[in-house]
């Protein structure tokens, strides 16, 4: 079934999604200015689950009470939040926000490939199988020959980046387990079991209260991240879930890593490396073609002459 077109609307809404997730790697990197990675993912799921419940609360949600829906929503906090948060943060440590978007990007791709052995209705198809191969290209390019010539800690940033995709990937199956509920109810009841986690995580291997360099940009980071990148974000990513489906809502993968490195650029003083565009083009072009849409009009076209 080939994806509609989206309306006016609903594409200043993916244009500011991508924007608003581009943003989370560049917020993560000033936040690590004053704490640790965990610290970092701990403050942001516990205010942005604060958020989101007050959201819920006045709107009225029916909030769930069963005990299989709060384990479905702490395993889902778990590959969708802790996991990947966590990974993505720790990465951001040795290697730079725009690197850390263009990886990240491949959640899609780790999407198909799980959901062909995972899943009964989402089996890989030619379009989808070159995808892979372009996005795989894009991930060595990017990463560079230090990949077999020895790991650093370069090289085990990005590969925790790479694990943080395939969590996402995971999630996006599993949680299709919790479409019964409201997704603003979903979002806040992962983000509740992900700070149940991440907490004393944190406490134990960072001791975020002891932080001697407390600033006042990494600590407004971290609340930006939280309000705007998580709770927003998750807003907007369901009401555009609900209006322009999943196959359309896959193209702000392709836009998160143009917000992400533009702001590294402009703030963060990143360099814009040569195997990073060719990296992030190849990661678009695997996207595309998993996506499809762009095959179809081209064909459509050749078959209209």
């Amino acid at each position: 079934m080939s994806a509609r077109s989206m309306n006016g609307i609903e594409w200043v809404l993916l244009i500011t999604l991508s924007v608003i997730w581009g943003g989370s790697f560049f917020f993560t990197e000033i936040g690590l200015q004053s704490f640790g990675p965990l610290t970092v993912v701990c403050g942001r799921v516990m205010i942005a689950a604060v958020a989101l419940w007050a959201y819920v609360l006045v709107r009225g949600y029916r909030i769930p009470a069963d005990l299989r829906s709060w384990g479905g929503l702490l395993f889902m906090g778990f590959l969708n939040n802790a996991v990947p948060f966590g990974l993505i943060s720790w990465g951001q440590v040795y290697i730079d926000s725009g690197t850390a978007s263009i990886l990240n990007a491949t959640t899609p791709l780790f999407a198909v490939v799980l959901a062909h052995f995972l899943t009964a209705d989402e089996k890989l198809t030619v379009n989808r199988f070159v995808g892979i191969v372009l996005g795989v290209g894009g991930v060595a390019v990017l990463i560079g020959p230090q990949a077999v010539a020895g790991l650093g800690a370069v090289s085990f940033g990005q590969f925790a980046i790479l694990g943080a995709a395939l969590s996402y990937g995971f999630a996006g199956i599993f949680g299709r387990r919790l479409s019964g509920l409201p997704p603003a109810v979903a979002a806040a009841g992962m983000l509740s079991g992900s700070s149940l986690m991440m907490l004393p995580a944190a406490f134990v291997l960072e001791t975020p209260m002891m932080a001697a360099n407390w600033q006042i940009a990494p600590v407004a980071a971290i609340v930006v991240m939280a309000v705007l990148c998580t709770s927003l974000a998750y807003l907007i990513y369901f009401r555009l879930l609900a209006t322009a489906g999943a196959t359309n809502l896959l193209l702000v993968t392709l836009l998160i890593p143009v917000s992400a490195m533009s702001l590294g650029a402009l703030f963060l003083d990143e360099a814009l490396t040569a195997n990073a565009l060719i990296g992030v083009a190849l990661i678009g072009a695997g996207l595309a073609a998993v996506d499809g849409r762009l095959f179809r009009l081209v064909l459509s076209r050749q078959q209209a002459r």
